[in-house]
């Protein structure tokens, strides 16, 4: 997978003058942003006395549940009581998490599925079907699109490698929206179910985001996705 640490490097010519600064003001919203993100993942899903597997059901899956953020909430919904489908492209690492998990949170249950979400049209299908077979017949109440990739470095669009900025789009936006279509028909049948998907600060707080230009597109795609589905599955109980 792309690198997910949005560490800009500068990778063409020489940077103009007002790069830095820009970076500076990008980087202060992004921990704000995260900083938000957090405290309401906390105040509606992790706050102690909130049942997640009574509200919603009894299994989570984690996309890019191999490092950062998401092995950071698989280890907290597994402490919450939730079982976990863990999905990621190491399979030793999602081994490990799933060890890490099992030592947090002896009471749960673990499933791997080694999926690359930067592959190509094959390996997506290929890999939303495997999950699809996976969380058949489980109560699976919350699904977490943590999964992002961005650029290696800070670059003008038209110098970005192909393949670089493909990958953008398919782990960012493809990825998320296939493996939402397969999880959350269940959860309308169900009445009941919450979806979160890990968006940037990129997208809602920068007018613009210049050199990742790809990237924050993305990011604009998760946040109107979804608000829209917040409002689609309303009716339903499924939370956004």
């Amino acid at each position: 997978m792309i690198s997910t640490t949005g560490e800009p490097v500068w990778t063409g010519s020489r940077p103009p003058p007002w790069f830095m600064g820009l970076i500076a003001v990008g980087l202060h919203a992004v921990v704000v942003s995260a900083a938000t993100f957090i405290n309401w993942l906390y105040r509606s899903f992790l706050r102690p006395g909130k049942d997640l597997a009574q509200r919603y059901g009894a299994w989570a899956v984690v996309t890019g549940a191999t490092d950062g953020i998401g092995r950071a909430m698989a280890l907290e919904l597994a402490r919450q009581g939730l079982h976990l489908v863990l999905i990621g492209r190491n399979a030793t690492k999602l081994s490990h998490v799933g060890k890490e998990v099992q030592k947090a949170a002896p009471s749960c249950k673990v499933m791997s599925v080694v999926f690359d979400l930067g592959g190509d049209t094959h390996d997506m299908s290929r890999g939303v079907a495997t999950v699809a077979a996976a969380v058949e017949g489980l109560d699976v109440g919350i699904l977490v699109n943590n999964a992002g990739a961005t650029y290696p470095g800070a670059t003008y669009f038209h110098e970005v490698d192909t393949q670089v900025w493909e990958a953008v789009v398919r782990v960012n936006v493809e990825a998320a929206t296939r493996i939402t279509r397969a999880v959350v028909p269940a959860m309308v049948r169900r009445r009941r179910g919450a979806v979160i998907n890990v968006g940037s600060g990129s997208s809602v707080v920068l007018p613009a985001f210049p050199l990742y230009a790809v990237y924050a597109a993305s990011k604009e795609y998760i946040d109107k996705f979804s608000r829209s589905l917040s409002t689609e599955y309303k009716q339903y109980e499924v939370d956004l």
